[in-house]
């Protein structure tokens, strides 16, 4: 369940640094004509994952931020809202000002990132690093103190229903290496192709927020879904438990 509060950065409320597997499941698989209703079925999800792009740094178009402040209105579940876009540096903190509780931008897009990382805190979101799969994870070690999520794609950007890249797992392992050695409070995000199928070896790896699109809003009870990924991660994560 989610560790939500209030009270913090910009007013709003923030999730608690340490709250264990999250789950969220991806609205890039849901019914676009019926949002609000899509994201009522996963009552327990901790994020709905808001997948924005622009047809230039990806090649699909999807939704922006009119159809963002939308959702907002119609649900309490936080978004966390994945830009793959081009110049997030510009566009990014308006989705925090909004009222996203995270915002992630790719580092391939950014020309500032620390710049934008901090911006996005500062409109009182969560700040979050995305790296592709052939992207390596060392140059942004640095960065860590930035941010508040780090997300590894598991599939190329740019649509759903990929298959799982296992090419990524040792990427998964080295990040959580170097966010446990640093000991930073950053959460460990994995995207794309995550199913009952795939998620334990994530987990095993060390990925702790797990998006899930088609295995969620694919599933004839949605809901189910969401507990059933989050009960093999945590068995997964903690194998003497």
């Amino acid at each position: 369940m989610s560790a939500w509060r209030g009270g913090s950065i910009g007013g709003r409320g923030l999730y608690t640094a340490d709250v264990g597997i999250q789950i969220s499941p991806s609205i890039l698989s849901a019914d676009f004509a019926h949002l609000a209703d899509e994201a009522a079925a996963v009552p327990t999800a901790d994020w709905l994952h808001v997948d924005v792009m622009d047809g230039h740094f990806v090649p699909n178009l999807t939704l922006g931020l009119p159809i963002v402040e939308s959702l907002l209105k119609a649900t309490s579940t936080p978004l966390d809202c994945h830009l793959m876009i081009e110049d997030p540096d510009r566009w990014a903190p308006a989705y925090a000002e909004a009222g996203a509780g995270s915002v992630t931008v790719h580092a391939k897009a950014a020309s500032a990132p620390v710049r934008t990382l901090r911006e996005i805190r500062r409109q009182g979101a969560r700040a979050g690093l995305a790296l592709n799969p052939a992207e390596p994870v060392e140059p942004y070690a640095d960065l860590v103190g930035e941010m508040d999520m780090l997300l590894l794609m598991t599939v190329e950007p740019g649509f759903g229903g990929q298959r799982f890249l296992d090419l990524v797992l040792p990427k998964i392992r080295r990040a959580r290496e170097i966010l446990d050695s640093r000991e930073a409070s950053v959460w460990l995000q994995v995207d794309g192709g995550v199913s009952d199928e795939t998620i334990e070896r994530a987990a095993e790896a060390g990925a702790d927020v797990f998006v899930a699109g088609s295995a969620v809003y694919g599933a004839q009870d949605p809901a189910s879904a969401v507990e059933s990924l989050r009960e093999q991660a945590r068995r997964a994560s903690n194998p003497t438990t």
